[in-house]
């Protein structure tokens, strides 16, 4: 037989897919948009609420701050004549350095008294540890509003608990919300009681991370406790210490409910605004003063803005300070 009447040999053809073979791919297909795209609908539910409740309002509030907007619904364009306005009000200069000076008497004492207890709660000798841990808290956990009427009684002119102590050394009886260094002493003194308690836990949460190996070691070697809380303690605490500090400044700097609880309800802060921080100054412009809502929304982002600098400024300072 010839070569050309061979015949072909006959092509081999794939196996057949075994039964569950689409099964499989279409499992392993899911598999892989699980892995792609899951994270990000694990995160979703977090930028949406952001987006409604956070970026939503900024947006709409930046947007108001370049109108002469009123709640009744007249709006008109007038561009950044709302923060040129600020420039020359003298109530928004005010209530700026209401803000600042009782900025500065609270959170300036506040850390450092949180940064000593932290410290001293973290020390291994100490007795009865737990206990005080969770009695530092308690302010926290205690309504503002008590807070406030408790702070209130205790610095009242004719009968108050402060002047009566005052008296005995002497120190006339003070008027605390009729003027203006007072007032801010007063609420200070406030913000100051509620939230050490809140600053110390964080900060002992830093501390207590830091290896116990690195105080066994600087102890061998004869350094002291002061020595080892300021070359151990203080550079290794530095994230901890910035995160605390930023926190503070941002509630410092939007401080609201105390004043107001301390004015007993008057949005003004005492009769001469002795008081009156930016947060309330930016509710009477933008809400009780319904044709001033545009002004109100560029109180809040000079108010935004404050915040981010002093954010900023006390991040650059407690970095340097700790290196």
């Amino acid at each position: 037989m010839s070569h050309s009447a061979a015949t072909a040999p006959p092509t081999p053809t794939a196996p057949p897919a075994p039964p569950g073979g689409a099964r499989e791919h279409r499992r392993f297909t899911l598999d892989r948009l699980d892995l792609t795209y899951s994270p990000y609908v694990y995160i979703a539910p977090f930028f949406l609420i952001f987006g409604a409740f956070g970026l939503y309002p900024m947006a709409r509030t930046a947007w108001m701050s370049l109108h002469d907007w009123d709640m009744i619904g007249e709006r008109t364009f007038i561009g950044l004549d709302n923060y040129t306005r600020l420039l020359s009000d003298d109530y928004f200069w005010n209530a700026l350095v209401n803000t600042f000076g009782i900025f500065a008497l609270s959170t300036i004492p506040q850390l450092l008294l949180a940064l000593f207890l932290a410290n001293l709660l973290n020390r291994t000798l100490l007795r009865a540890k737990t206990f005080f841990r969770m009695a530092i808290f308690i302010p926290n956990v205690v309504s503002v509003a008590a807070v406030a009427i408790v702070f209130g009684m205790l610095y009242q002119r004719e009968y108050g608990l402060v002047n009566w102590l005052l008296g005995f050394v002497g120190i006339d009886q003070i008027d605390w919300d009729g003027q203006t260094w007072s007032s801010w002493t007063a609420i200070a003194s406030m913000v100051n009681w509620r939230w050490t308690g809140y600053n110390t836990l964080i900060l002992l949460a830093g501390m207590q991370a830091i290896p116990r190996d690195l105080y066994e070691a600087a102890e061998i070697d004869g350094a002291g406790q002061w020595r080892q809380f300021w070359r151990i303690t203080l550079p290794l605490l530095r994230p901890t210490f910035v995160f605390v500090v930023i926190l503070s400044t941002i509630g410092g700097m939007q401080l609201f409910t105390e004043p107001l609880l301390f004015a007993n309800g008057s949005i003004i802060g005492g009769n001469q605004r002795e008081f009156q921080t930016l947060a309330m100054y930016m509710y009477e412009m933008g809400l009780v003063n319904l044709n001033s809502a545009g002004y109100g929304a560029a109180v809040a982002w000079a108010l935004f803005m404050i915040i981010g600098l002093m954010s900023l400024l006390n991040f650059v300072l407690v970095r340097r300070a700790a290196t």
